[in-house]
């Protein structure tokens, strides 16, 4: 039987698989370029926050956030269609994945920016290229250009690195480290020993319930960004159109309400900079400020 998988809907993974008996499935342009069409469709479709991906000749690391709760239906999805179009294009039978996908569990904040920079260094430790910037099939190219990535979340990542500057640094500093991952009875798990411990507790409660009953689909689905601002007006009882956002208190509930989009409409930035509130910000600063009210909200509980 198989082990039961430690996530949960919010929670961050490395995700990594190899072409079965580390077979070369990503050799040409042409694959690369259809598994990259087909993880963005699929992280769109199943609402997986995408992070960083880094596409080698015989395997793939993704950084992602299960931020709908459907981990398990987006890599079966993602996995799948490559290789029924594999199998198309190469010919031959059987798996074209060895077995399933590895999935470490990460800790926000510190160890999130860790495993971030890592894997843009993949095609380094591999010995492909000296500079990750150099490496086409990384996603390392989509963070700090001043716009919005199709295929990433960049402006999350943004705000973890803080800055091109310091992202750059951190890329000099881990081109030779490992990371500190901790092998748990649960799966393994990068963080503190708070989180681990957090984390089994978790598990183990998840486990316990779904012996009594099965997670309903709607548990892991987004609101719609409608019914979010419905109630976020009715809590602060003011309309989002008479926020005045040049008083330090409408400040506050327009990011509030950033956050709300954010983490229960699974809007991108791209989206919620559309709304007549938040146009008045850069693209840019919205991370930073998505991550400053977190933290924020954090120390008022």
């Amino acid at each position: 039987m198989r082990r039961a998988r430690i996530t949960y809907p919010g929670a961050f993974h490395h995700v990594m698989n190899r072409g079965f008996e580390g077979k070369k499935i990503f050799l040409t342009k042409k694959e690369k370029e259809i598994f990259l069409k087909i993880l963005q469709e699929k992280s769109q479709k199943y609402r997986i926050k995408l992070l960083v991906y880094s596409i080698m000749d015989n395997h793939y690391h993704l950084v992602l956030q299960n931020s709908s709760g459907k981990l398990s239906d987006f890599m079966k999805q993602l996995n799948g269609e490559f290789g029924m179009l594999y199998r198309k294009m190469e010919g031959g039978k059987g798996y074209v994945f060895q077995n399933r996908y590895k999935s470490i569990l990460i800790q926000e904040d510190t160890y999130l920016r860790m495993v971030t920079i890592y894997v843009l260094l993949n095609s380094v430790r591999a010995g492909i290229v000296k500079d990750p910037y150099e490496y086409k099939w990384s996603s390392i190219g989509e963070y700090f250009t001043g716009r919005d990535s199709n295929i990433v979340d960049n402006g999350f990542v943004e705000g973890i690195l803080h800055s091109r500057k310091e992202m750059e640094k951190l890329l000099k500093e881990w081109s030779a480290k490992e990371l500190p991952i901790k092998r748990t009875r649960i799966g393994n798990i990068l963080g503190e020993k708070i989180f681990i411990e957090e984390a089994v507790i978790k598990f183990d409660r998840r486990k316990k319930k779904n012996k009594t009953r099965r997670m309903r689909e709607k548990d892991y689905i987004f609101e719609t960004a409608g019914k979010v601002i419905k109630e976020f007006e009715q809590r602060e009882g003011i309309k989002i159109e008479k926020i005045n956002i040049s008083s330090l208190e409408g400040k506050r509930i327009r990011s509030e309400l950033l956050v709300l989009l954010k983490d229960r409409a699974g809007l991108r930035y791209n989206e919620i900079i559309e709304y007549p509130l938040f146009k008045s910000l850069k693209y840019s600063s919205l991370g930073q400020l998505y991550k400053k009210t977190i933290e924020r909200i954090s120390k008022e509980k």
